[in-house]
């Protein structure tokens, strides 16, 4: 998914210079820099998808790595979401 993104992205680099120095007759029907835009949101969207399983699997991988030294930690802790206080 990533080299595909990085290819539309190569291309609406390609379409933008022909549009700019050739008069568009290479990419004469595609709007060069909606192109652009869409292969550089795909971009952006992978890498942080990628980034996000990483986190998710350090995440498993801790739980994993407590449940078999016997801590106890919940996943609050994990997100940075603050425990509940009793009300007294």
């Amino acid at each position: 998914m990533l080299a595909w993104c990085a290819i539309m992205f190569g291309l609406g680099i390609i379409a933008f210079l022909d549009s700019l120095f050739n008069y568009g007759e290479i990419f004469r029907r595609v709007n060069s820099v909606l192109f652009l835009l869409v292969s550089l949101g795909l971009l952006v969207r992978t890498s942080m998808k990628i980034k996000l399983r990483y986190i998710e699997n350090l995440q498993a991988k801790l739980q994993e790595l407590e449940a078999m030294t016997g801590q106890n930690t919940h996943t609050s802790d994990l997100q940075g979401q603050p425990k509940k206080q009793p009300v007294a």
